[in-house]
């Protein structure tokens, strides 16, 4: 019988084709979302950065709170969300099922059109905080509001690459003594949802910390001379950061977890080793880089969000405030593909 025939025979076939190469194209095409952070003045109206970010072809946005207006600009616009609670409403909702229910109400419940991705129960909360008290009990009380809401969204929590040491080379990455503890619960819960670990990684902190030691051109994606960890070979930072903390989530029980990579960019000014030119060649190559993953997990593309939309000149110290890709009036301060 001919191969004709046979799909001809088969609708069943057509559709089990059909879905294998939409997953092939999932986990080979770039995952890209843009952080839009709110802390500048002037910021332009919700509804015309969600216009912009349709016009860019951006399909992923992270919010760091529940900004009514823009979840109502959202609505419709098929973006998918990251939404955060935000650190100093852990100890309320940890508190009470009811709070956690009432958040989960207002904020995604009511919000019909508005496509979640994850909610992210605080972001880089550290176990010395007040907020570290509550982080875990919060976790789980909006898991269990959304999971009653029939949602279907998954809960996750952002983490920085902070809570690492030894990490080069990457394989010897594990948690310190006093993340190990604080996340080992976040991880067994995350396992048991199937929810993946969210964490910010910033190459240009790694660059400034040590110079002596870290070229340049291995932070922007733009070395020749590959690091050899064992079986593994580095070509750049973001990669050596990403793969330390899936050696370190391996180490505490944490080894089928996915990462998103909830923050990553590169300021424009404020800082060593800041300019338009390396924040543009930074993040131009971050996008096409991720769509193939990284040595510890290759072939699939790596959901990655780029901060930031916006500079943002309420924030300090200064190099916290020039990490926007666009300007107030919309206009791009660099170049950007984001195919």
């Amino acid at each position: 019988m001919s191969e004709s025939r046979i799909l001809a025979s088969s609708p069943m076939l057509l559709i089990l084709l059909n879905l294998l190469i939409a997953s092939f194209f999932d986990t080979t095409a770039a995952q890209i979302g843009v952080c839009y952070g709110m802390l500048g003045d002037p910021r332009p109206n919700p509804s015309d950065v969600v216009a912009l970010y349709k016009q860019r072809n951006i399909q992923r946005m992270r919010l760091y709170d529940p900004n009514q207006e823009t979840l109502t600009a959202l609505r419709g616009s098929n973006i998918e969300l990251i939404l955060d609670v935000p650190k100093p409403d852990l100890e309320r909702i940890a508190s009470s099922q009811t709070e956690a229910d009432t958040w989960v109400r207002d904020n995604v419940k009511s919000y019909d059109g508005v496509r979640f991705r994850y909610i992210t129960v605080g972001n880089e909360v550290k176990p010395s905080e007040p907020a570290g008290r509550f982080l875990f009990q919060a976790m789980q009380n909006i898991e269990k509001a959304v999971s009653e809401a029939g949602l279907g969204v998954k809960v996750s929590t952002a983490i920085d690459t902070g809570a690492t040491m030894d990490t080069y080379p990457p394989s010897n990455g594990r948690f310190n003594d006093e993340y190990r503890s604080f996340l080992e619960p976040v991880i067994g819960f995350l396992v048991s949802k199937q929810s993946p670990l969210l964490v910010n990684i910033y190459p240009y902190f790694s660059y400034t910390g040590d110079m002596t030691n870290i070229p340049l051109d291995y932070a922007l994606f733009t070395s020749k001379s590959p690091v050899t960890d064992n079986q593994y070979s580095y070509n750049n930072l973001f990669d050596a950061n990403l793969d330390s903390v899936y050696a370190a989530l391996e180490k505490s029980g944490g080894e089928s977890l996915e990462i998103v990579v909830s923050e990553s960019g590169w300021p424009t000014e404020g800082g060593p080793g800041t300019s338009v030119e390396n924040a543009r060649t930074y993040v131009n190559n971050l996008i096409q880089h991720v769509k193939n993953g990284s040595p510890r997990r290759p072939g699939k593309a790596i959901e990655t969000y780029i901060f930031a939309m916006f500079d943002e000149n309420q924030k300090s110290p200064e190099f916290e405030k020039f990490w926007g890709m666009f300007l107030p009036n919309q206009q791009p301060k660099y170049d950007v593909n984001f195919d």
